[in-house]
């Protein structure tokens, strides 16, 4: 394995197809494009990210400790086997059509647009904000402590698996597939449009519209804040909501049983087949 320190490259390709090994400690990569395409068995902490593109077509790397400036933006596209530890990344447009990535303590302040159509996703204590269409296409997904900013997220997303988050995110987890939250909170209006098997367990959700036109939704000991009026439109859902719902509407079909519903609203717009037990202690 090739050992760089404390080096500064720039320009186009400097570290092309090192496919051997390269191990990069305090190394900064300035102005320019693809400095490390190709590459496979790469390491690198310490190190700055200014440029375009460095980690393209890549296998089997490890990031520890770096920062990725907003220059080195759309960095990690097209890679196999990413390892990343304890790093910034300040730069939109991370991780696409990337498969087997793990992150851990790691935050993206500006993760617009990441993590679209990647597979095999494992994340742990990362925080993304303005995070707008963050994990779009998605699937495959292992996340444990996750702070979100941004909406639009987890759509079209299939095979997803949240722990202990807490997400401010309108329009999330439209059409997503195969999706379960346990113990997270969810602020944002029109959560979960027409999702199939979305399951949320012990979790708190925000925001007008909740979780319509969904397909075998399930919500077990769930709470509803007070601005989530509206509920469950064309659902077919089994839910256990402990506490206050101010208003559900129009479910398809299924069993919800709350604390107390403010208001309950069956009209002539139902949908077939119309069915729904709808339960509350008071």
């Amino acid at each position: 394995m090739e050992y760089i320190k404390d080096k500064y490259f720039e320009g186009e390709r400097p570290l092309y197809a090192r496919r051997d090994g390269l191990n990069l400690d305090g190394v900064v990569i300035g102005p320019g494009e693809s400095s490390l395409k190709e590459g496979a068995g790469i390491e690198a902490q310490n190190c700055e990210f200014k440029g375009k593109y460095p980690f393209w077509e890549c296998d089997g790397f490890t990031i520890r400790n770096c920062i990725f400036r907003e220059g080195g933006r759309a960095a990690l596209w097209y890679t196999r086997g990413c390892r990343m530890y304890d790093t910034l990344v300040e730069a939109p447009k991370m991780f696409r059509r990337i498969s087997d990535v793990y992150l851990e303590n790691v935050q993206l302040p500006n993760a617009l647009e990441t993590f679209w159509d990647c597979s095999g996703i494992t994340l742990r204590k990362v925080e993304a904000a303005k995070a707008d269409y963050i994990f779009m296409h998605s699937e495959d997904i292992d996340i444990d402590g996750f702070t979100l900013s941004g909406n639009y997220s987890f759509q079209y997303a299939r095979n997803v698996v949240i722990r202990n988050a807490h997400m401010d995110t309108k329009d999330a987890f439209w059409e997503s597939e195969n999706v379960t939250l346990y113990d997270s909170e969810i602020r944002g209006e029109f959560l979960g449009w027409y999702a199939k098997n979305l399951r949320l367990v012990n979790c708190v959700i925000g925001g007008t519209q909740p979780l319509c036109y969904c397909e075998n939704l399930v919500l077990e000991n769930c709470r509803f804040e007070p601005d989530a009026d509206l509920a469950f439109e064309y659902s077919s859902v089994q839910a256990t909501i402990q506490g206050h719902i101010l208003s559900v509407k129009n479910p398809r079909s299924g069993v919800i049983s709350a604390g107390s519903i403010g208001e309950i609203i069956l009209d002539q717009n139902i949908k077939a087949p119309g069915n729904c037990i709808i339960k509350s202690e008071k």
